[in-house]
């Protein structure tokens, strides 16, 4: 197949390009280029999408495949202008973001979405989920409906910037100090992980496969991904549950960012991490153990530093001070 994958350069971009190389795809990244290039065996297109149309005249022909990543509706829709009439399948790259409703598990790709952001409106990381229905309704409009929607959930494994899915894993492998979890063992996670959306993203394009599919993995509570990531840590120090309130009282944020403990959610949110893959897997979705990808995520963290400033959870300093104040309540 002739594949253009917009982008290339970045997490899950760039792993889409590396496997489809390896496929023996005839592959074409456009991307600017300035934080990392594209992998070995790519045709690279150096171009910035901000210039709107004239970003994508160095594209000559047809493509049997293209796979946007884009979060911002105004490049995605230049790009369905310049390409979607000489592709033969486009596959955009979604979130379970776009839906409206987080409370309901086990909610399929029927469940009601957000109302797409407003032509003009700038694209923020606030309005990410609104942004995504945007360039999901382009898509469909500029394809004919033609159109693999992937929604997406939580991407983890090996490379991941984010930080949130490798924080807990790396916390327990950094040092045997108490450790604060939140006290919400039965909650739900889920996780796919990065080398499965690849290759899902690609099985669809090889086989036409089209619509909305929610791409996620299978749900895991989080009592049994923190033991897993003690054990694969070899973690001996004291585990330090929190209460919800109390780490609310304290400053402490959900889910991502700093300050926060990954993968902590927000009231409301019982369906978020238990979205229904059945239809993605009845299509062809293939997702490996989590384990493994948890063990994956915790050696790339230790190759990337233990001790590096990441982009979401405790600083060890904070979270010292937060234990110290558990113990003296005891």
């Amino acid at each position: 197949m002739r594949i253009l994958v917009l982008g290339g350069t970045a997490f899950l971009s760039s792993e889409i390009a590396r496997q489809a190389v390896a496929a023996g795809h005839r592959v074409t990244c456009l991307a600017r280029g300035s934080a990392a290039e594209p992998p070995a065996g790519v045709a690279w297109v150096q171009a910035d999408r901000s210039l709107g149309a004239d970003s994508y005249m160095a594209l000559a022909g047809g493509w049997d495949a293209v796979i946007e990543v884009a979060r911002d509706p105004v490049p995605a829709t230049a790009a369905l202008t310049a390409l979607a009439g000489r592709t033969g399948h486009w596959t955009f790259v979604s979130s379970c973001s776009v839906y409206a409703d987080h409370s309901t598990p086990d909610a399929a790709e029927d469940a009601p979405l957000l109302q797409p952001l407003a032509p003009g409106t700038p694209s923020t990381p606030e309005n990410y989920g609104e942004s995504k229905a945007a360039i999901e309704r382009e898509t469909l409009r500029a394809t004919g409906g033609n159109a693999h929607l992937c929604r997406a959930g939580l991407i983890g494994g090996p490379g991941d910037a984010s930080d949130r899915y490798g924080y807990w894993p790396a916390r327990f492998a950094r040092d045997n100090r108490a450790a604060v979890v939140p006290d919400i063992g039965g909650h739900a996670t889920q996780v796919i992980d990065v080398r499965d959306l690849a290759a899902w993203i690609l099985t669809a394009a090889e086989h036409g496969v089209t619509g909305p599919l929610n791409a996620v993995g299978d749900s895991v509570p989080f009592g049994d991904y923190v033991a897993e990531s003690q054990s694969a840590a070899g973690f001996s120090g004291e585990v330090l549950d929190a209460s919800e309130d109390w780490l609310v009282a304290h400053g402490i944020n959900y889910w991502s960012g700093p300050g926060s403990l990954p993968l902590w959610l927000p009231p409301g949110h019982g369906g978020f991490c238990t979205r229904s893959n059945r239809s993605a897997r009845a299509a062809g979705l293939r997702t490996r153990p989590w384990q493994e990808t948890l063990a994956d995520t915790l050696a790339d963290e230790r190759s990337r530093g233990l001790e590096r400033h990441r982009k979401a959870g405790l600083t060890p300093a904070t979270e010292a001070l937060l234990a110290e104040e558990l113990l003296l309540s005891r």
